[in-house]
């Protein structure tokens, strides 16, 4: 696509965006008490959002235009945060964390697959230097502390030089065997044909016979062959079988991929000459206008000082810096109402210095970028002159002694609040570099590398029946595409922005809980790998034994957490959750003392604030081990993690053979296969099809394809989710704060309706009765 296409797609996305707002004001105007009403519109304004985001986020990609760039990541950071709000508004409307619009999706004429929330390539583009260097740093810390996996040798054992010779001997043996065994066979055939002539006698071959038998058997042959090439023609047109080399990458494909990696190369270009642009030209600027403005600046403020001695008797006061220096008179207001406004601003930043302490240090720094130098140098000199005309026309002068008092007042209550403050946030490591607590950190394992797994690896499919299901108040299990949206939109999203993260509903912990083999350690990695974030491990088998006692156990938090901040985003990852919070701790695990975080977990999670982009993640295979009340205050977001349905069952065996080097061919039924492992999960299949596919299986596909019997005996002998452990998922997940309101808003709403049938059975008996 040209430029000229991505600046037709901005502007058409502009004018979506537009349109949505507007009706977005106008509907949230209107009181609407029905809530299937109120979930219907923003379940509509939540879809059109996504398509917006999705045309937002493929033009910010792609456009060259550094300004427009600029504006378009602003709108781009706005729109995921409204999504954000509108999931939200969401789960407490409807009490649940999954939502389905299959009716909404019909009306708006989109496939569920539109639905698929994109992850912004910028969240890695942007950082992909700082990404790089801390890998690099990370391995080499690995490897000199020999942890590393991929740099140890693999461990050969030795074999006695006899034992050897012996296995030498055997395969040798063996080798001679079957060349004797085929040579035998042959002897064999040949003395059974010669029988057999001889008991049949030698007979004179008809030629003529023999020819229209082999014309039979040819023409039978291609005849075959031509039916099955029509009827497969036949299936391709129907749409029931893909045409061929549907798989292979296209030509059209590559050379996209080719212009896209050169737009990227001239984004790189415009930026850095933007940046080169606006020092220059402001350089200039100051060089050539920069007196003529000093002089027009100081007339002008001259000016307002006659005036306002003319309109109020005296001199007024010049606006302190904190106030905007010069700024405040020129903005469009009379001198009283400068002067008013100079007042009120002293009083209100009297009332409210307690809260601006903290904040100080930001504003002092923006308002350094805002300002230009002019303004500053005459700001200066202007108030020298204005105290100038005081000591001369009014003899004011200022008593220092009661500026003196004031500030030592002004310093006394700053100083208490400081040693309040020093309290609470005593840093046990100030005499130490990040580059040494990152290493520490690294060589006892608490921060360990990220698997690189993409969002797009967690395979899955739409639930079409959800809809349907819960017309008739049946709770339906979410798949897996309804999983991958939750992480993209709790984990990925405002890990990745800042300005999404600080704005947005703020996530500080969640908890993915579901049976073994159902991908939750594969999704604490792939958030790590779409944000680059860091990876902790808090893990209660990997905190075991290290830094003991409770001072030891502080300083290992306060070190991750120092680190978390300081080289955000940050991923704390904590395996085997449940154990953290234990009903009752089992005889061999007291010995790792498990719970050593359950008091600290909920003072981490008050100190996170919407500025750090750290995200607390638990994955739990048995959650029904654990408080229930103490676990979910722990964990903000709890996201149940199924077994795959059919739907996902079939795409999942379909993919994965493929990514494993296998061949679908007719002989390989997928359906079959994903109907028999009803109940099994992705690790199953992904170790039953590369248990199948071996090297050497692999090369025999071309003369023996795969067929479903080959998969069967290794997925006799693993152990399914049965429906009962379900159930146990489902019921433990009814029993969590938001499943109680769940439950009893389906109950409610059950009640209700049949109240009305009772209602409206009793009219229709009034009815006939008349």
């Amino acid at each position: 696509m040209s430029n000229a296409m991505y600046n037709k797609m901005w502007h058409q996305t502009q004018e979506a965006l537009n349109s949505l707002l507007d009706k977005e004001s106008r509907k949230l105007v209107e009181q609407e008490k029905n809530p299937v009403y109120i979930f219907q519109m923003l379940a509509t304004f939540y879809i059109k959002y996504v398509q917006i985001f999705r045309n937002l986020e493929n033009v910010y990609d792609q456009i060259v235009h550094p300004q427009k760039r600029l504006l378009i990541r602003k709108i781009l950071d706005g729109v995921m945060g409204r999504i954000l709000e509108l999931k939200n508004d969401m789960v407490e409307l409807e009490l649940s964390e999954f939502h389905y619009f299959d009716d909404i999706l019909q009306d708006l004429k989109l496939a569920p697959q539109q639905l698929d929330i994109p992850i912004p390539k910028y969240f890695l583009k942007e950082k992909i230097e700082v990404i790089r260097e801390r890998k690099k740093i990370l391995a080499q810390i690995l490897a000199d502390s020999g942890l590393d996996a991929t740099s140890m040798k693999l461990a050969i054992k030795s074999m006695p030089f006899e034992e050897a010779i012996k296995l030498i001997q055997i395969a040798e043996r063996a080798r001679q065997g079957r060349l004797r065994a085929l040579f035998m066979k042959q002897i064999y055939l040949q003395e059974y044909r010669a029988k057999q002539a001889r008991l049949l006698g030698e007979k004179v071959a008809d030629t003529g016979a023999a020819a229209l038998r082999i014309q039979k058997v040819w023409r039978g042959f291609c005849q075959s062959k031509r039916t099955e090439r029509e009827r497969e023609e036949e299936m391709i047109f129907l749409g029931m079988n893909p045409p061929p080399l549907f798989d292979q990458v296209s030509a059209a494909i590559i050379q996209a991929e080719k212009v896209s990696l050169l737009r990227s190369a001239v984004q790189l270009r415009h930026e850095e000459g933007y940046r080169e642009a606006l020092v220059t030209i402001k350089n200039d600027l100051q060089q050539t206008e920069g007196p003529d403005i000093k002089e027009s600046l100081r007339d002008q403020i001259r000016q307002w000082f006659i005036e306002c001695r003319n309109l109020t008797g005296s001199f007024p006061e010049y606006p302190s810096v904190e106030d905007g220096g010069s700024a405040m008179i020129f903005s469009h207001k009379t001198p009283e109402q400068v002067i008013e406004d100079i007042v009120a601003g002293q009083e209100e930043e009297e009332k409210n210095k307690k809260k601006k302490k903290g904040k100080k240090a930001k504003k002092e720094e923006n308002k350094k970028v805002v300002k230009e130098k002019p303004k500053v140098k005459v700001d200066e000199l202007m108030r020298q002159e204005l105290k100038n005309l005081k000591l001369a026309v009014n003899k004011e002068i200022e008593l220092p002694v009661r500026a003196g008092k004031k500030g030592k007042k002004k310093n006394k209550g700053k100083k208490g609040k400081r040693g309040k403050r020093g309290k609470k946030d005593k840093d046990l490591t100030a005499d130490r570099t990040i580059e040494s607590l990152f290493k520490e950190l690294v060589e006892e394992g608490l921060l360990i590398q990220a698997r690189k797994v993409n969002l797009s690896d967690y395979i899955g499919e739409y639930s079409y029946l959800g809809t349907t299901l819960r017309h008739v108040s049946i709770e339906p299990m979410p798949s897996l595409l309804d999983v991958r949206q939750l992480i993209t939109l709790y984990g990925i999203l405002p890990l990745g922005s800042a300005a999404v993260h600080e704005k947005a509903p703020l996530v500080k912990s969640l908890l993915l809980a579901g049976p073994s083999g159902v991908g939750k350690k594969m999704l604490v990695h792939t958030i790590c790998t779409e944000t680059g974030a860091n990876l902790f491990n808090l893990s209660a088998a990997n905190i075991a034994g290290k830094y003991p006692g409770k001072n030891g156990l502080q300083m290992m938090l306060h070190m991750v957490f120092k680190v978390a901040r300081q080289l955000q985003p940050s991923v704390v990852w904590i395996e085997d959750a449940e154990k953290t919070f234990y009903k009752k701790v089992p005889n061999n695990e007291k010995m790792n003392d498990p719970k050593r975080l359950k008091k600290q977990l909920p003072k981490i999670l008050k100190l996170l604030k919407p500025d750090d982009r750290i995200l607390i993640v638990g994955t739990t295979q048995r959650p029904f081990d654990a408080e229930l009340q103490s676990f979910c205050r722990a964990y903000q977001k709890i996201i149940l993690v199924p077994r795959p349905d059919y739907a996902s069952r079939y795409v999942l065996w379909k993919q994965i053979i493929q990514r494993n080097g296998g061949v679908l061919t007719k002989a390989l039924n997928i359906s079959c296969l994903a109907k028999v492992t009803d109940g099994f999960t992705q690790g199953n299949i992904v170790k039953v099809v590369k248990g199948v596919l071996t090297d050497r299986r692999i090369r025999q596909q071309t003369q023996k394809p795969l067929t479903p019997a080959e998969f069967i005996p290794l997925i006799a002998g693993m152990n399914p989710v049965y429906k009962e452990e379900e159930e146990c998922f489902k019921n433990w997940y009814a029993k969590t704060p938001l499943g109680r309101k769940r439950v009893l808003s389906l109950r409610v709403g059950g009640r209700e309706k049949e109240t009305e049938k009772g209602k409206k059975k009793e009219e229709k008996e009034r009815k006939k009765n008349k």
